[in-house]
This record gives structure tokens, C-alpha cells and sequence, in this order.
């Protein structure tokens, strides 16, 4: 059985999503543990409902590179005993440092509330034609700022560049005339909880593709 390891910053919803995905069989993996960088983060419970590993692992300071990097480092320090296949991001806040990249061997990937391009770029195809690529932690406030008829939810792994590894899976979700940023996230998050399972599917079937080729 294929080996799942999960950072998650808030309530656990693309968790809860994951391990129904398990329990239904359409997931073939089991989740060896959470991480969270917030000890009240509902996933951490979830975990610990599910007799999954729930360790909490808090931040000190964000903002200082020096212990943002030592964070990592021990953060990695932590996964790599259970051994993990594939790392998720599944609502992590925190972005993953080089020298925590540099560290963890296995594919890593992230669901992110925009739809992201398959080339990294600024813009990104969609039914409505190019519109930009939201990045970063406000991509929903964005969308509706900008008013974009479209918006959506992505899949891709993670690389040095933040929200620009190469996509597994995305969808489109409209921008409705009276959405609000709680309104459109929560439709966001409907997608993604589908989208997730699928990728991590993908992820981990490429991944022993590669080591059979290897």
C-alpha cells in the first residue's frame, strides 16, 4: 500500500475528501500521517479520529528566514520516518523552503484555489479565453478583484517556483454575479475535493512508473 503524508493549515476538508476516497477503495493508499503548523487545525483532529499520526508542529516566526529554514529542516525531519511516497499539501499555508525540497526525496504535490497554466506562465487557457494566473494565497480574493468570469481549482506538483510546477489535474468553477470570497471558495473547495483524490491516483501511478523504469 502506497504511502500518503499530509500538511494541512486549517479545517481538513481535502483531507476528510482524501480518506473518504480511501475507505470508498477509489484511492488505493493509505495516509501515514499530519502535519500541521497551527495545534488547533481541525485536520489534526481528523487525524487523530482516523488513528492516523497527528503531530503539530508550530512556527515561531514566519517572517524570519533563518527560522523559517531550521522549520523546514525539521519538518523533514519528521516525514521521512514514516516513509512516505507521495507528500500532499492539502491547505498548507506555509511555503516549502529549498533546503526542505532539497531534503525530501518523493514527489510532492498541492491543491491550489485558482486555475494555473501547464507552463508556469502569467496566463492560463480557459473557456473564456486567457485570463491570469492567481498565485499565491489570495488567489480567491484576487479572482473576484478582478473580476474574472472564471476561476477554478489546480492540482500540480510542487517545484522551487511557487503555484507553477507542472499540472496534474484542473477545473473551471464560474465567478457568479453575487459571489463573495467565502461563497466562491466554498464552491472552489467542492472541486477540489474531487480533483485531489484523482491526482494523488495519477501522482502515485506515475511515480512507480518511473521507479520500474529506473
Amino acid at each position: 500500500m502506497r504511502r500518503i503524508a499530509v500538511l494541512a493549515s486549517g479545517a481538513g476538508t481535502n483531507l476528510r475528501a482524501l480518506l473518504c476516497a480511501i475507505a470508498s477503495g477509489t484511492l488505493e493508499a493509505e495516509v501515514a500521517v499530519v502535519v500541521s503548523d497551527r495545534a488547533e487545525a481541525g485536520a489534526l483532529r481528523l487525524a487523530a479520529d482516523a488513528g492516523i499520526a497527528a503531530v503539530s508542529l508550530p512556527l515561531v516566526d514566519r517572517h524570519d528566514p533563518v527560522a523559517r529554514q531550521a522549520y523546514d529542516l525539521r519538518l523533514a525531519e519528521v516525514l521521512l520516518p514514516f516513509k512516505p511516497d507521495l507528500l500532499v499539501l492539502a491547505g498548507w499555508m506555509l511555503i516549502l523552503t529549498p533546503a526542505f525540497l532539497g531534503r525530501f526525496p518523493g514527489p510532492i504535490v498541492n491543491v491550489h484555489p485558482a486555475l494555473l497554466p501547464d507552463d508556469g506562465g502569467s496566463e492560463v487557457l480557459t473557456s473564456r479565453g486567457l485570463l491570469p494566473a492567481l498565485r499565491g494565497a489570495r488567489a480567491v480574493k484576487d479572482a473576484l478583484a478582478q473580476r474574472l468570469p472564471v476561476t477554478g481549482a489546480t492540482v500540480h506538483y510542487v517545484t522551487t517556483a511557487v503555484d507553477a510546477g507542472p499540472v496534474i489535474l484542473r477545473q473551471e468553477v464560474p465567478v457568479l454575479p453575487d459571489d463573495d470570497e467565502m461563497r466562491l471558495h466554498e464552491r472552489i473547495k467542492t472541486v477540489e475535493h474531487r480533483l485531489l483524490p484523482r491526482a494523488i491516483a495519477m501522482a502515485l501511478a506515475a511515480s512507480s512508473n518511473s521507479i520500474m523504469e529506473g
